[in-house]
This record gives C-alpha cells, sequence and structure tokens, in this order.
C-alpha cells in the first residue's frame, strides 16, 4: 500500500508540475493564462520590485538548497527517498505557483518590435521552450521529474546508478536546459519593466546556481565531467569553455 501511495504521490506532484510548466509559458509571454507577467493593476514601483525580487528569491533558495547531496542526504532521514525527487519537484512547483500569483507588474516599454521582427521573437521564444521540454526527454524526462523513481519502487527495482550521458543538446551545451529557459524568457517584442526584471534576476540566479551544480556533477563523475567541461561549453553553444 505504501509504493502504491507513493506512485500516486508521484503522478500528483508531475500533474503539479506540469501545469505550472505550461503556465509559466502563458506567463512569460502574456497569452492564454489568467495572469501574465503583465496583467494587473500596477503598485508603487519600488514595492513592487522588492515583492518580486522576494518572490524570486523564495523559490531560488528552495530550488538551490534542495539540490545539494547534502540536503538531500538530511532530507531523506525524513521522508523516503523513492519520493525525495517528486517532492522537490513539487515544492519547485508551488513555489512558481505562489510567483505567478503574487507578481507585480511594473509597466513601462524597455522595447517593442512588430512586424517580421516580432514574428522572428516570438519563433526563438517558442524555440527556447521547445529546447527545454527537448532536453529533459533527452536525458531522462521521468527520472528528472521523479516518476521514475517511484515507479521503480513499486516494482521493487534497484535504482541505477548515475550515469554521465551527452546526448543531442548535450553535445552542444552542458546545460541545454537553461540555455533554453534563457533563450525563452528574452526573447519576446514587447519588453516591459517587470519583464526585464523577471529575465535579468533569473539568467543571474541560473548562472549562478550551475556554479554549485558543476561542483556536485564534478563530485559525482570525476574526471570524466572534468574532461566534458573542457570540450563542451556550459550555456552558450560554440563557445570556447574555459580551463577546469
Amino acid at each position: 500500500m505504501g509504493r502504491i501511495l507513493a506512485v500516486v504521490y508521484g503522478v500528483l506532484s508531475y500533474l503539479v508540475f506540469l501545469i505550472s510548466f505550461l503556465y509559466a509559458i502563458g506567463f512569460v509571454t502574456n497569452f492564454g493564462v489568467p495572469k501574465g507577467i503583465d496583467s494587473g493593476t500596477p503598485g508603487p514601483v519600488l514595492s513592487s520590485i522588492i515583492i518580486n525580487m522576494l518572490l524570486m528569491g523564495m523559490f531560488a533558495v528552495q530550488h538551490s538548497v534542495m539540490a545539494r547531496p547534502g540536503f538531500k542526504a538530511w532530507w531523506t532521514k525524513i521522508i523516503p527517498e523513492p519520493i525525495e525527487r517528486s517532492t522537490y519537484v513539487l515544492l519547485s512547483s508551488l513555489a512558481l505557483i505562489l510567483l505567478y500569483w503574487l507578481w507585480q507588474p511594473i509597466p513601462g516599454l524597455v522595447w517593442s518590435v512588430e512586424g517580421v521582427g516580432a514574428t522572428i521573437l516570438w519563433a526563438i521564444c517558442a524555440l527556447g521552450w521547445g529546447v527545454v521540454l527537448l532536453s529533459t526527454l533527452m536525458i531522462g524526462h521521468f527520472e528528472l521529474f521523479g516518476l521514475q523513481q517511484v515507479y521503480q519502487n513499486l516494482r521493487n527495482l534497484q535504482s541505477v546508478e548515475p550515469n554521465l550521458i551527452t546526448p543531442g543538446f548535450y553535445a552542444l551545451v552542458r546545460h541545454p536546459i537553461m540555455t533554453g529557459f534563457i533563450i525563452a524568457f528574452w526573447a519576446t517584442p514587447q519588453m516591459s519593466w517587470g519583464h526585464l526584471l523577471f529575465a535579468a534576476v533569473t539568467t543571474i540566479y541560473i548562472v549562478l546556481a550551475l556554479q554549485f551544480e558543476e561542483r556536485d556533477l564534478i563530485g559525482i563523475f570525476g574526471d570524466r565531467y572534468r574532461e566534458y567541461s573542457r570540450k563542451v561549453p556550459m550555456l552558450v553553444p560554440f563557445l570556447k569553455p574555459g580551463p577546469k
């Protein structure tokens, strides 16, 4: 019964993630959702910036701290290991949903592009979201979001040791999911000040958070990852990687 409940929990956590991911597309593009990044009645600029920074900071702390091996070692003493990933996914998704709900619009256009230029930017934005989704499929979508772990637990299968694989986009950059997010956040024909704040802060967070993730990956894969990082850039394709 406990294993069945773990599967139910894993599936529900995945569905919450899926809703939050699909909403993210509409939120950033201001399309097809009740509240986009520029929706709502603007308040005082300073208080809006503070609220938005707190929301992004809350997500950043949760998302980064819970991903660290040391936290996972402590956390799995409290919750069963098979649902550790699902819990991480669920809490990350809830943090995003809270951000969507409480986000404060900051009006005023930084840039506005129309006509063919707007079409190109929307196409680049769609490309970014496509890169995010395809990148998860290339390295194991269901493991990344906790479903494989609860399935293995249900079938009493032993978990497989982590393996460094670099298919598809991973032969071009080490973190194509993050590359896709950066593209999707910045490629917009109508860049408001609120959208600019979101894009700039999330980009800075991605770059900083990847420093910790890189350290963890070196700890797991050792020289194999060091060699990989010497050959493949972190975020920008064809950019010469620095020495490791």
